[in-house]
């Protein structure tokens, strides 16, 4: 086995990065976490939330393939957002056989409530940075993402080779991305 006095210095350096990451998911999961328990939510119906806001109203299925999950799990996060006030149902207006899921008045100002606890995190963490660290940042962690997204891509493809599956449900799409 390998000791880190072994590895070539960029390896180690690159460890040490990653290493970094582990942190940052960790502590902004945790904020997240206090973060949306705060409004009574788990990290899941925020995400649904937080799905609606970005993209409008949406089948159950479009949010389930949006969430990476299956439409029987969105089903049991919408009866418990519907049962609070945050989401309805309705009959799609061209697809009888579709339901409709949108954000009520109550769930608008929840998430909008959230938004507002994400931009003021955003100013608090690089609002006083100069822009070009923070074009750094960005950059690096876009190069970080994609690179992610590509292993993660060829982990799925071994895994649905060696089960000698079709298909293996696509990783979410972030916020983000959906928005551009």
């Amino acid at each position: 086995m390998k000791s880190l006095h072994d590895i070539p210095e960029g390896a180690a350096s690159a460890s040490v990065s990653l290493d970094r990451l582990f942190e940052l998911a960790e502590v902004l999961g945790t904020m997240m976490e206090r973060g949306v328990a705060e409004h009574g939510l788990t990290r899941a119906r925020a995400g649904l939330l937080w799905a609606l806001l970005q993209d409008g109203a949406m089948t159950q299925r479009a949010l389930a393939g949006q969430l990476g999950v299956t439409p029987r799990n969105v089903t049991g996060l919408l009866d418990a957002l519907e049962a609070d006030g945050l989401v309805i149902r309705a009959g799609h207006p061209t697809d009888r056989r579709a339901t409709l899921v949108s954000l009520t008045e109550r769930g608008r100002a929840l998430t909008d409530d959230l938004r507002e606890g994400r931009d003021e995190l955003a100013v608090g963490l690089f609002g006083d940075m100069p822009a070009a660290q923070l074009a750094a940042i960005h950059d690096g962690l876009e190069t970080v993402i994609t690179r992610l997204r590509a292993i993660d891509q060829a982990g799925r493809q071994a895994v649905r080779a060696a089960l000698g599956t079709q298909d293996l449900s696509a990783p979410r799409q972030p916020a983000a991305e959906r928005a551009r």
